[in-house]
């Protein structure tokens, strides 16, 4: 399994003239953070998409692109890109730059996003945000496949055959989609044999467990192998629980306290919080090995061959979260890898057609890890 983080590069709002300032030691923060979970041997960081004064990263491929000169072998994703208000031709140039600069690592993950500040912001109408985020990401599949596109649609001018350029070092150029729990989104991802990352941030974690069967199932019946799956989830990792929990839960009251007044939600009471850090809860705040125990269960749910984590759900000290970083890389990682590798094994093994058996069975465990 390749683990990871991603981040929206969380500032605490400032009306006043330290906003900039805030913003900038952010970003510089940010960076010391990537660079150190390449070193620690993650395999993905990825910076998210929003234009909102709680968060510093408006443009994921800058940010990347500062990191790829710091980094030598963490892939770099956008987490995600609001592919339904972006120009999907800008958006491939940025990210096949960022993958000439990276020697190759770069990835977009698509989402149609989980605030809408960029529609109106882009001279885009809100009731077209379905309609957006499908015909963008029809143009940007196409612009993967082909040099010169001719191409139609509704929401931005025709194409007709013009180069677009440059061309990354990876064929194709990796494009995931990010959902956060859309029957109709997972189903498309995997019509079309695109990986998915499932947002998994409140209730249950079983109760995510159909869509990534819907997401199998659309791509076997629309004849793909069948593509990686990735949970994304929010969380925070320190030496001891409680230490997690104490410096996490204040941030995460405050995120979640000022989003929910814009949402109609309650505020966030600490009960709630430590239920959510429970086995079955949906946030991964704990001890490395309540970490190490939480991802293992979920992967007897999803068999998910990525995990990413938020690990700055709200601002945190800079040296707690390299901490949480370096346990994640240095105590996590290693077990994980080990016992997903182990439990794949056993699965294949299990899967193995007997004597004239007529070969594998349909639609086995050996397709997730092809996949």
């Amino acid at each position: 399994m390749e683990l990871g983080i991603y981040t929206f590069g969380e500032v605490t709002p400032d009306a006043g003239a330290g906003a900039a300032g805030a913003a900038r030691q952010r970003l510089e923060d940010l960076l010391e953070e990537i660079e150190l979970a390449d070193q620690v041997g993650l395999d993905v960081f990825g910076v998210g998409e929003h234009h909102r004064p709680d968060y510093a990263i408006s443009a994921p491929a800058v940010v990347l692109a500062a990191a790829a000169v710091r980094t030598r072998r963490i892939r770099l994703t956008s987490a995600v890109t609001v592919l339904g208000s972006e120009d999907p031709i800008r958006v491939f140039q940025q990210f096949a730059t960022l993958d000439l600069l990276s020697g190759g690592r770069a990835e977009i993950m698509a989402g149609r996003g989980s605030f809408v500040e960029s529609f109106p912001l882009f001279g885009h109408e809100l009731d077209e945000y379905d309609a957006l985020f499908s015909e963008k990401l029809d143009l940007l599949l196409r612009l993967r496949e082909e040099v010169g596109v001719s191409w139609r649609g509704r929401h931005r001018p025709p194409l007709d055959g013009q180069g677009v350029y440059p061309r990354p070092l990876q064929d194709p150029l990796p494009v995931w989609i990010a959902v956060g729990g859309t029957p109709q989104s997972v189903a498309r991802a995997g019509r079309l044999g695109l990986p998915v990352a499932l947002g998994i941030i409140g209730g249950q974690p079983e109760r995510f467990a159909p869509f990534a069967q819907l997401h199998r199932e659309a791509a076997r019946e629309a004849g793909h192998p069948v593509p990686p799956l990735s949970i994304n989830s929010h969380g925070f990792i320190a030496p001891n629980s409680q230490d997690a929990a104490d410096l996490a839960f204040p941030a995460f009251k405050s995120t979640m306290d000022r989003i929910g007044r814009e949402r109609g939600w309650p505020p966030m009471r600490r009960e709630q919080f430590e239920h959510s850090r429970t086995l079955r809860g949906a946030d991964f705040v704990g001890s490395p090995q309540e970490v190490i125990d939480k991802i293992l269960f979920q992967h007897e749910i999803f068999r998910h061959q990525r995990f990413l984590l938020q690990i700055t759900v709200g601002t945190l000290p800079h040296r707690d979260v390299m901490r949480a970083i370096e346990l994640l890389g240095t105590e996590v990682a290693p077990v994980i890898r080990r016992e997903t590798a182990r439990m794949e094994g056993i699965r294949l093994e299990t899967d193995r057609p007997g004597p004239g058996s007529g070969g594998a069975k349909e639609g086995t465990d050996k397709e997730w890890k092809d996949g």
